[in-house]
């Protein structure tokens, strides 16, 4: 038997390494936990900043966190950008798998349409024949 692979098993074998980490990184930044995680150690920097009473690394308007953000930032968006392109070419992987097996279901189903249709001409040829027998009995 033949082993045919789908298209998103295909698509998954031709990732690369990086490919895989991007796309994992894009995952991660683009949840729920990330933001939370994030906002909680804002919110515990900030606090310790604000209320240490012997040392701030980064008093206010804490530019060093402004600056962690903005490497951050810089970061993720062209991991986040790579993760996008390689979905666009999942969805357009995607959707000519999909249009090949509609056109090879709009041949099938022509195919059937001409069969029933022969078949519909082929029993109206008997009752055709069979009602000319009947008159010609009579």
């Amino acid at each position: 038997m033949e082993n045919k692979k789908n298209w998103h098993a295909k698509h998954v074998e031709s990732m690369s390494f990086g490919n895989r980490i991007a796309d994992s990184v894009a995952k991660g930044m683009g949840s729920w936990n990330f933001i939370i995680i994030q906002t909680v150690l804002v919110v515990i920097w900030m606090g310790l900043n604000l209320v240490g009473f012997f040392y701030h690394w980064d008093v206010y308007p804490f530019i060093l966190l402004n600056l962690l953000f903005s490497t951050q930032a810089a970061y993720a968006a062209p991991i986040i950008m790579m993760s996008q392109n390689r979905q666009n070419e999942r969805d357009r992987m995607h959707a000519e798998e999909d249009y090949k097996t509609n056109v090879d279901a709009k041949k099938e189903i022509e195919a059937l349409a001409v069969l029933l249709k022969n078949i519909e001409v082929e029993k109206l040829d008997k009752i055709i024949k069979m009602m000319e027998e009947m008159k010609a009995a009579k």
